[in-house]
């Protein structure tokens, strides 16, 4: 598993987990899951996990464009580089990582 989707009230001790299995946490763009965003940003950034932001498409209506990602990882509370790396790196490293880049 590379992504662990819409984590809501994850613990410290999961996050830490999921940083040490290498398993990125994910800033939701769901209505409802987005909900947690902040929670998830906070203990994420506190352990040192990655974040990804994902959209969790159900319907075409559910993608996004790349501001409204910007947006929604600004409004879980994620300063500039966590940004960056939630939107660009985190994402690019996955896509290596299985060979697919």
């Amino acid at each position: 598993m590379d992504i662990l989707a819409h984590p809501g009230l994850i613990t410290i001790e999961e996050a830490e987990i999921a940083r040490d299995n290498n398993i990125a946490l994910e800033i939701s763009a769901r209505k409802g899951h987005s909900l947690g965003n902040g929670h998830v940003a906070k203990v994420a950034m506190e352990v040192g996990a990655d974040l990804v932001v994902d959209t969790d498409t159900h319907a075409p209506d559910d993608l996004i464009t790349y501001e409204t990602a910007y947006r929604i990882a600004k409004g879980a509370g994620l300063p500039e580089k966590i940004i960056n790396e939630a939107l660009r790196d985190n994402p690019l490293n996955i896509l290596k990582n299985k060979g697919l880049l």
